[in-house]
């Protein structure tokens, strides 16, 4: 069984970064896609960006292409979510899911982490 840990989220104001961390069990680490979602109130869940835990393939949305950065730490099992230049709208629960597929559609991980809240204020 897959398990994924979020943490790093936080408060920060308009203009702020954060990374946020994934810290995915060992056994399956290699052979998985982690991607990281965001779910504000109200809205649907959306894909941020996602890469494979092996090689360099990665895929994020074009809305917030060159904001959020995905990378790893293979020796540690951790993918990272850089965010930078942060905006209220970005305020949402983040989660880091895992999967077979390379995709940014929710409905294609597995396995999910519980979350960790971004809160941006202006």
């Amino acid at each position: 069984q897959v398990q994924l840990v979020e943490s790093g989220g936080g408060s920060v104001q308009a203009g702020g970064s954060l990374r946020l961390s994934c810290v995915v069990s060992e056994a399956m680490y290699s052979r998985r896609y982690i991607g990281w979602f965001r779910q504000a109130p109200g809205k649907e869940r959306e894909g941020v960006v996602a890469a494979s835990t092996t090689g360099g393939l990665t895929i994020d949305a074009n809305s917030l292409k060159g904001r959020f950065t995905i990378s790893r730490d293979d020796a540690k099992n951790t993918v990272y979510l850089q965010m930078n230049a942060l905006k209220p709208e970005d305020t949402a629960m983040y989660y880091c899911a895992s999967g077979r597929v390379l995709s940014l559609a929710s409905d294609r991980y597995d396995d999910w982490g519980q979350g960790t809240q971004v809160t941006v204020s202006s």
